[in-house]
């Protein structure tokens, strides 16, 4: 449990720069953007990133669940065996994404060269997944915040720079803001793959011991195919959901420029506000997925329960408070990033969509650390179905407009966490009020 808290007061001290960092990035975004940029380039990111998902194969899961079962010994054919894999992968997504991407019409309103960084994008990601995920699984978190920190460290500092010096059309705008994305994530493979080489040395001069490709294959495989099948899933449906809620707003009587005006407030302004305590829950997620994973593998019942209850009472203690001074607050934070009133309405309209998320992110990690993953994929297709039928139902009523999907937005993310939660509790034999059992294994 020492390792537990090391790791994660760690991460957790660093991504709060980080996201003070980021917190400055999205404030200069919004300024040179503008409202209607600001709409357009938070509609693209999540197709953006549901390219990167696929490309991540989910190894940073897969590989640390890996390296906390297995024994040292076996570390390194894992390894070398990934690399191959991720290589061929790689060739074959590039090769589909520059396929692909030109005939997808949401492409059409950005710069033509958009399509390229995102192909030079998709080896960055995939290789510097395999160190990030054998780091989280040795428990070297300290590797980890500092590649988190890079990332964006030099995402701002890029940004202020080519902003500073040089004035940009809207379209140009976007193609840069993104393109100071890629170019951070470069200098963290850079950094992660600096570190990796040198683990791999080290490993080279310990005992090693073969294991079967196949028997690699299917370990890495039953945790990172159905793993990534609920990344992607939940991809899809964020890059979905930018178009589909502008088109229930059209259907309700707003214009075209004012439905992505909204859209923007809400995703570049209320959401930027809202998911700023979210770091903890992030730092949390990645250590506890070796974590768990380990003490399911040893069937060590106590370790797991005591490990939900700090988690839980972890989340209460942060969450709480940081939804009750968002709600103070939203008025002077949100007119750092926009003058509009409306955005200070839907910072305090979302304070649950905040509060539940931020105990979703560790309990997923949980459930996958526990081989959860389908019942954390079928919560979210379930949530996500009540979601979108709200959205169109009350986002769609002239009275309601872009609050009814707010409504609809709370709803979902409420039946995510009741459901994960239920899971876990059944799982690992607590009852749903923290309760221990008298089990050291189930």
């Amino acid at each position: 449990m020492a390792v537990f808290f090391k790791g994660a007061f760690m991460l957790i001290g660093v991504a709060f720069i980080g996201e003070c960092i980021e917190f400055l990035t999205n404030m200069v975004l919004a300024n040179e953007l503008g409202a209607h940029g600001m709409g357009l380039y938070m509609s693209i990111l999540p197709a953006i990133f549901l390219i990167v998902t696929i490309a991540s194969m989910e190894l940073p899961i897969s590989i640390s669940k890996f390296v906390a079962e297995q024994e040292e010994k076996y570390h390194r054919d894992m390894l070398r065996f990934t690399i191959r894999l991720a290589s061929l992968f790689v060739l074959l997504l590039m090769a589909a994404v520059a396929l692909l991407l030109p005939v997808l019409p949401i492409f059409h309103h950005y710069h033509p060269y958009l399509r390229w960084l995102i192909i030079a994008l998709i080896p960055m990601i995939a290789f510097s997944s395999i160190a990030r995920g054998y780091f989280m699984g040795v428990q070297q978190m300290g590797k980890i915040a500092a590649a988190n920190f890079l990332r964006k460290m030099m995402q701002l500092i890029l940004l202020v720079l080519l902003f500073h010096w040089m004035e940009f059309d809207v379209q140009m705008s976007i193609f840069i803001a993104i393109c100071t994305l890629v170019g951070s994530d470069l200098i963290v493979l850079l950094y992660l793959f600096h570190m990796f080489v040198l683990q791999m040395r080290t490993l080279k001069k310990k005992e090693q011991a073969p294991m079967g490709g196949k028997e690699i294959r299917r370990s890495l495989l039953s945790v990172s195919l159905p793993t990534t099948g609920m990344r992607v899933f939940h991809a899809v449906t964020n890059a979905i959901e930018p178009f589909f809620i502008k088109w229930v707003l059209l259907k309700s009587g707003m214009t075209e420029g004012m439905a992505n005006e909204h859209f923007g407030l809400v995703a570049g302004v209320a959401f930027t506000i809202g998911f700023f305590p979210a770091f903890i829950a992030h730092s949390l997620s990645t250590v506890l997925i070796p974590t768990v994973s380990e003490a399911y593998a040893k069937r060590d019942g106590i370790k797991l329960q005591k490990l939900l209850q700090q988690v839980m009472m972890m989340t209460f203690l942060y969450g709480l408070p940081a939804v009750i001074v968002i709600q103070v607050f939203s008025v002077p934070l949100t007119t750092l990033f926009s003058h509009s009133a409306a955005a200070a309405v839907y910072v305090r309209l979302l304070w649950p969509y905040f509060l539940f998320h931020y105990f979703v992110i560790p309990m997923q990690a949980f459930l996958i650390g526990l081989g959860l993953v389908r019942d954390a994929l079928a919560h979210f297709i379930w949530s996500t179905m009540v979601t979108y039928c709200l959205i169109y139902y009350l986002g769609s009523n002239p009275q309601y407009q872009m609050a009814g999907v707010i409504i609809a937005m709370n709803t979902g993310t409420l039946l995510i966490m009741m459901m994960h939660y239920l899971t876990i509790c059944k799982k690992i034999e607590i009852s749903l009020i923290l309760r221990k059992s008298m089990k050291h294994t189930f």
